[in-house]
């Protein structure tokens, strides 16, 4: 093949002929070739939300926004906030697309029989095969480039309780590679189909405009650290001048030491689940190899960084004998904190339990000879 055919060279001209066609068919329409395409997969897919558009035609935020506002703006499409996501934006097309559409798809056909004019339906058909599987490649590796984003599915703007001593806010991602049966964030574990991702430009959008009242952002989950782009999430969130607080199951040693290792987080929450001989029930597996998370604990008490270490007690889960052996494990930790498992109805198992507060004082007293500070969280003392 010669390097005159090279294939980006060749595609980038068809589109540009493309784009010098369309524009000058659209112009009585006021409306581009973009705005034509977007308008016709909207057409075609009533309901159809501004991020499923954006990812279909591999579009950036500024240009499906841009494209979509112009749509607007010219009464072809109205937006629709989703009943179930009040961030998700559905589009419809309106009476006025409606009745231009037919004039739109004679164009379509017309420039499609003027550039098919001499080409065999056999060539076509192989054209159209090639096609299909470059367009595959392109997709996936796009698709690998926007794993380098952190999926988030929350944001509290503002909290005085996830960053003792900061205003901060806290960002939810999603995923986890633990069941624990007691986890309030169950559609954070199990992310289902129709759940609405918030943009990482968005959050910071948000961050950039309150950064001189924050302190810091809380990155919480979810497991954070499943993400390959939490880095350079991360680093973007302190080039905003905002500390950082994360927090982890700890089951991804070499991602948080490298993290703490650069300066990039202020403050480390590890849940440590419960005595080793228990973890892998409490955490909802049938076996677990802890390799990771003793490392983590380690690390973190040779306090390279700002830590506490954390359990939520649940009744089926643990016993004062537990603690005994969680106290032993992290002994010297600057900080330990037990909180009482709470049912708010959103958890993986239903039937779950709290134990009562003179259970938890014990458990506090146990473990009280092995840490430097423990406390009990939620509860008045």
């Amino acid at each position: 093949m010669s390097e005159r055919n090279y294939l980006s060279l060749d595609s980038s001209v068809l589109y540009r002929c493309n784009q010098k066609h369309f524009d000058k068919l659209l112009d009585k329409y006021s409306i581009g070739y973009t705005q034509y395409i977007l308008l016709t997969q909207i057409y075609e897919s009533e309901g159809i939300s501004m991020n499923e558009l954006a990812i279909r035609g591999v579009y950036d935020k500024g240009t499906i926004t841009k494209s979509i506002q112009r749509l607007e703006q010219f009464s072809y499409v109205r937006i629709v906030n989703s009943e179930s996501d009040r961030r998700a934006k559905l589009l419809y097309t309106t009476e006025k697309t409606q009745e231009i559409m037919p004039d739109l798809y004679r164009m379509r056909s017309e420039w499609f029989s003027h550039l098919s004019s001499d080409i065999s339906a056999a060539e076509l058909d192989s054209y159209n095969t090639v096609l299909a599987k470059l367009l595959e490649k392109a997709r996936e590796y796009s698709m690998e480039l926007d794993d380098e984003n952190v999926r988030f599915y929350g944001l509290q703007k503002l909290t005085l309780l996830d960053y003792p001593g900061n205003m901060a806010a806290t960002v939810f991602t999603g995923g986890c590679n633990f069941r624990c049966p007691f986890c309030h964030n169950r559609s954070l574990v199990f992310l289902n189909e129709n759940d609405s991702e918030i943009a990482n430009e968005d959050i910071f959008d948000f961050l950039k405009n309150r950064n001189k009242v924050l302190d810091g952002v809380c990155i919480t989950g979810g497991e954070p650290l499943l993400h390959k782009g939490i880095r350079a999430f991360i680093q973007r969130v302190r080039d905003l001048g905002l500390k950082v607080k994360l927090d982890t199951n700890g089951s991804n040693f070499t991602a948080l030491k490298q993290l703490v290792d650069d300066g990039l987080i202020d403050y480390v929450a590890m849940d440590i689940k419960n005595s080793k001989e228990k973890y892998a029930m409490t955490i909802g597996l049938e076996s677990y190899d802890l390799s990771e998370i003793e490392k983590s604990v380690s690390y973190l008490l040779e306090d390279h960084v700002d830590y506490e270490f954390r359990t939520t007690i649940v009744k089926e889960f643990h016993e004062v004998s537990d603690l005994e052996k969680i106290g032993r494990w992290i002994q010297g930790a600057k900080r330990y904190y037990l909180q009482n498992f709470e049912d708010h109805g959103t958890c993986i198992q239903s039937g779950l339990g709290e134990v009562p507060l003179e259970t938890l004082e014990e458990m506090k007293q146990i473990v009280r000879p092995y840490v430097n500070e423990i406390e009990i969280r939620g509860v008045k003392e």
